[in-house]
């Protein structure tokens, strides 16, 4: 089994960082999208650069030797085919430089490009396809959030390519950034589904792992749910846990925020506690969660040979190891990360 580093003694909490795909490094530039004669700029730029986008994957670069990381190859406009749908991302805040070793200097324009399966063959081997879920922490700021800002567009054009008012044909408008229905005339924009995740934590600063039911044996996790319509995050978080744990929490504490495009949520971060001098017995509700395990930090170390914790893109991992005070290494993978 593989040790975690010793935690905080008191479990008091660490400097914040942000979550490990909540570090965006790049000026979104909305304010171009809908300009004439935009497209046509882009692919005359010099500077431009797009990201190759296939069945929620990204294109990387081949690595060189003595490379421990992965990275995107960004391509001119003019090295790549015609796809089926381009989403202008933005502009670069810094200056870098592209696979080929071309400078790509601050401000440059970048685009995602989506491919279907044929077009994706032509343009790299499988192996050079990378998903969010095995790469997203080995990029740099920059890289992770062109990626994740990519796929939740292209994950967004694949289910939307039919108007869900009429069920019309849509056309691509505003860079990519809307559909226009060619019967109603009506523009759809991309949406995120809120979800809040919990850490519940009791009065000897114990944390709660819950087992779902489409896990494997021995995953365990944070809590977590939908927002539901004319619903408050905080009041979310209260109900979920009562219909997941039977629990009643309060002391609801906001921790932070990740875009997770698997395939469009946003996961709101929470610390709550269980309402002092009520019951901390869990009740699973046998449907989604099937198994509730209180664990206090020595706990939690000495089970990691024998359970599997959130894969590392998660925020779930992420909060964890902040209640923890510091890394958490099992050699147990998450087998769906």
């Amino acid at each position: 089994m593989l040790q975690p580093d010793v935690p905080n003694p008191a479990g008091a909490p660490q400097a914040a960082t942000p979550p490990p795909l909540a570090r965006e490094h790049l000026d979104r530039d909305a304010v171009t999208r809908t300009q004439q004669g935009r497209a046509e700029a882009f692919d005359a730029d010099p500077n431009a650069r797009v990201l190759a986008v296939h069945a929620g994957r990204v294109l990387l670069v081949e690595p060189a030797a003595g490379e421990t990381g992965p990275r995107l190859e960004l391509r001119h406009p003019s090295a790549l085919p015609e796809p089926e749908v381009r989403c202008y991302l933005g502009r670069t805040l810094d200056a870098s430089a592209d696979a080929a070793g071309a400078a790509v200097p601050a401000g440059s324009p970048v685009e995602a490009w989506i491919y279907d399966a044929g077009a994706a063959r032509s343009i790299a081997e499988e192996v050079r396809w990378g998903g969010l879920r095995r790469v997203a922490t080995g990029l740099d700021d920059r890289d992770a959030g062109l990626a994740l800002e990519a796929v939740a567009l292209a994950n967004w054009h694949v289910t939307h390519r039919f108007c869900p008012g009429c069920g019309s044909p849509t056309e691509v408008v505003s860079s990519g950034w809307a559909r226009r229905c060619l019967e109603e005339d009506r523009l759809r924009f991309p949406r995120t589904d809120p979800a809040v995740i919990v850490l519940v934590t009791d009065d000897e600063d114990r944390v709660l792992l819950g087992s779902n039911a489409m896990w494997e044996q021995d995953r365990f996790s944070v809590l977590a749910g939908f927002v539901e319509p004319g619903e408050s995050l905080e009041a979310a978080v209260v109900r979920e846990l009562v219909e997941e744990t039977g629990l009643a929490v309060d002391r609801v504490e906001y921790l932070g925020s990740q875009p997770w495009p698997f395939p469009a949520s946003l996961m709101c971060a929470f610390r709550a506690r269980v309402v002092h001098g009520a019951s901390t017995v869990p009740v699973p509700d046998g449907e989604e969660i099937l198994e509730l395990r209180w664990f206090d930090r020595d706990e939690l170390r000495d089970a990691l040979g024998r359970v599997a914790l959130p894969g590392e893109t998660s925020i779930a991992r992420w909060m964890l190891e902040e209640w923890y005070g510091g890394p958490l290494a099992s050699s147990m993978p998450w087998s769906t990360s």
